[in-house]
């Protein structure tokens, strides 16, 4: 890949961040944020029941970051930049990794979320090389006792 991202990397770069504004998307974002944390596949369930608007939102947030990070693997998006400026589709992984095994199994799709998942690994080694320990950090200030403590001060 090239050492610069060309034009319209950077284009395509904006226009996939401008779509994180989108008012459903980034309340989606920020619920999932705060409450998506399940250790079990049945605590998915418990936590946004299907047909539920925490379903939706779970569904949003998988579907807005799986199709961010296929862009990504395809060469699309410029690997440096995207992961220079984001994060948060790591922290997505993180909070669903435990469970995305059964997922697979009960939707019968062994590559659900395979992008999501592969640029996250990948993001995991790229920045463990660029600022080690930093992924270690990231995850003890994301558990959730943390965030929703965060949340009821801000």
């Amino acid at each position: 890949m090239a050492a610069k991202p060309t034009h319209e990397q950077a284009q395509l770069h904006l226009q996939v961040y401008d779509l994180r504004r989108e008012e459903r998307l980034r309340k989606a974002r920020d619920w999932f944020g705060q409450n998506f944390y399940p250790q079990t596949f049945d605590e998915v369930s418990r936590i946004a029941p299907m047909g539920s608007e925490q379903s939706a939102f779970v569904g949003m947030v998988l579907g807005y970051w799986e199709n961010a990070c296929a862009l990504l693997n395809y060469g699309l998006l410029h690997e440096g930049l995207f992961f220079e400026t984001s994060g948060e589709f790591f922290m997505v992984y993180d909070q669903i990794k435990k469970v995305l095994p059964e997922f697979r199994n009960q939707m019968g799709d062994k590559y659900m979320m395979s992008n999501l998942e592969k640029a996250a690994k990948h993001f995991e080694t790229w920045s463990n090389k660029r600022s080690p320990g930093g992924i270690e950090k990231m995850r003890q200030m994301m558990k959730p006792q943390n965030t929703k403590a965060k949340s009821a001060k801000g």
